[in-house]
């Protein structure tokens, strides 16, 4: 039996005033497609969209995928360039030259972890593009929904 093509389409987001977000990854494993996400509090876009690669990545091996080739494809700049920092972040002991921890130091090591034992390639989409990439878009409308809702949650909250 070939082995499938594994993609991952990830998105997140985040309420910069209220400080929620959400998270979202379209996996395919050949022609099989699973979809999760998710929403956090106290959070940040950043931490949204490493969150939402680390978790398909344990997704997949957790269903046995996890050695394969994975493309993820992802609209974060963020997420994309860290495979080119991960050896100086190493080096500096994910310190800044401030002397403080660079943000999101937990997830980024978890990333970098997974990054080191796994076959990643990364694949930087166009954000919203309405002609782009129709799973780019899908996996964004799913996490602009999710934000939504999080956000109505909020409101009730305050009001009631």
């Amino acid at each position: 039996m070939p082995v499938p093509h594994i993609k991952i389409y990830s998105d997140g987001s985040c309420h910069t005033q209220l400080l929620c977000g959400a998270w979202a990854a379209i996996i395919f494993i050949g022609e099989k497609k699973a979809l999760l996400s998710g929403t956090e509090d106290d959070t940040t876009h950043n931490r949204m969209e490493l969150i939402a690669v680390i978790k398909a990545i344990a997704h997949l091996d957790e269903a046995g995928f996890g050695k394969q080739l994975i493309s993820i494809f992802s609209d974060s700049q963020y997420v994309v360039n860290i495979t080119a920092r991960k050896e100086r972040l190493k080096q500096n002991n994910f310190i800044t030259k401030k002397g403080t921890p660079i943000q999101n130091v937990d997830l980024i090591k978890k990333f970098i972890s997974q990054i080191e034992n796994h076959n990643l390639e990364f694949v930087k989409v166009k954000a919203h593009q309405k002609n782009g990439d129709a799973l780019n878009r899908e996996v964004d409308i799913t996490v602009r929904q999710l934000l939504r809702q999080k956000v109505n949650e909020y409101g009730k909250e305050k009001i009631g």
